[in-house]
């Protein structure tokens, strides 16, 4: 989804944003080739299947990064920085869930030397199922919006 482009000046503590994906096997395989992570967790059914998982999860840095990834969209355009992520994970995610993230502004902290500010955030992640599967926190400079 891609929000309208949002700058430092046009953003309330309080305000939330959503945003939802469905995690395909692709995303899985493509994971570990780009990582280099072949854990049998994530690639290894056999294996995986007689885990306490009871099958093949997703890597928990792929979570991690489709919840920055919508963070990051709410400032395409006027971020100048990523400046801290931080991700706890509550349950696996397995190839099929469909995640919905919703981040909320906690915080906003001017930095006039950079024409706009510090916006600090707090994610939700949960599946189609309505389980909490991760928690986030960022932080982002952004611009303000001309």
């Amino acid at each position: 989804m891609l929000y309208p482009r949002r700058g430092f000046n046009q953003v309330r503590v309080g305000e939330r944003f959503e945003s939802a994906m469905t995690m395909t096997e692709t995303h899985i395989v493509m994971g570990a080739g780009l990582f280099g992570d072949f854990n049998r967790l994530h690639v290894d059914e056999p294996f995986a299947k007689a885990s306490r998982h009871g099958g093949r999860i997703a890597h928990g840095y792929l979570t991690s990064s489709l919840i920055a990834a919508s963070y990051g969209m709410v400032f395409h355009g006027t971020a100048i920085a990523y400046l801290e992520h931080a991700c706890k994970f509550l349950k696996p995610v397995r190839a099929g869930d469909t995640l919905t993230t919703v981040w909320e502004i906690t915080g906003l902290t001017p930095k006039p030397k950079h024409d706009g500010g510090i916006v600090a955030m707090k994610a939700a992640c949960t599946n189609q199922d309505g389980e909490l599967v991760a928690e986030a926190t960022g932080t982002m400079l952004v611009k303000n919006a001309e």
